[in-house]
C-alpha cells in the first residue's frame, strides 16, 4: 500500500483531474490512498493530524527541501527495494509551514524533488507522476522521457 498524506485540500478542478488520472494509473500496479488533512495554523496541530495516520509498519518518506535528490531511476529502485521488506510506503507532504521536528524524526527517508518551492497541488501531481514512472521503470515498460 502506498499512502500519501498531505496538508491542504485541492480546489482547482484541473488539479483534481490530474491527481485522479495518476491515481488510476498507479492503481494498476499498486494500491494507493491519498489522505488530505486540513491546513492548520501551527506545526504542532498538523503533527497531531499526521500521527493519526502513521502505522509502525509504514516506511515513511518525507518530502523536504533538505532531503536527498534522486533520479527517476534511483527513485524507482528506492520504491522497489522498500517493498521487499515493507508492505507500506507512506509519503508525507507538509503544508506551507513545513513538517514538524517529530515528523521528520519518524521519517525513514527525506526526499527532495528540488531546492525550489512548488504550489501544493502541483507538487502532489509531480509526486504521483514520479510514482507512476517508477512502476513503469520497475516493470521494464516504456514511458516517455
Amino acid at each position: 500500500m502506498i499512502k500519501i498524506i498531505c496538508l491542504g485540500k485541492l480546489k482547482e478542478p484541473y488539479l483534481v483531474e490530474f491527481i485522479n488520472d495518476y491515481k488510476k494509473r498507479i492503481n494498476r500496479y499498486h494500491k494507493i490512498e491519498i489522505i488530505e488533512l486540513k491546513d492548520e495554523d501551527s506545526l504542532e496541530k498538523e503533527e497531531m493530524q499526521i500521527l493519526k495516520f502513521l502505522d509502525k509498519k509504514d516506511y515513511i518518506i518525507t518530502l523536504e527541501i533538505e532531503g536527498k535528490e534522486l533520479s527517476s531511476e534511483d527513485f524507482a529502485t528506492l520504491i522497489e527495494n522498500t517493498f521487499i521488506t515493507n508492505s507500506n510506503i507512506t509519503f508525507i507532504i507538509g503544508s506551507s509551514l513545513g513538517l514538524s521536528k517529530k515528523i521528520k524524526e519518524k521519517s525513514n527517508y527525506a526526499l527532495s524533488f528540488s531546492k525550489m518551492t512548488y504550489p501544493h497541488g502541483v507538487f502532489r501531481g509531480i509526486l504521483l507522476e514520479q510514482i507512476y514512472r517508477a512502476f513503469k521503470i520497475i516493470n521494464h515498460e516504456s514511458y516517455h522521457k
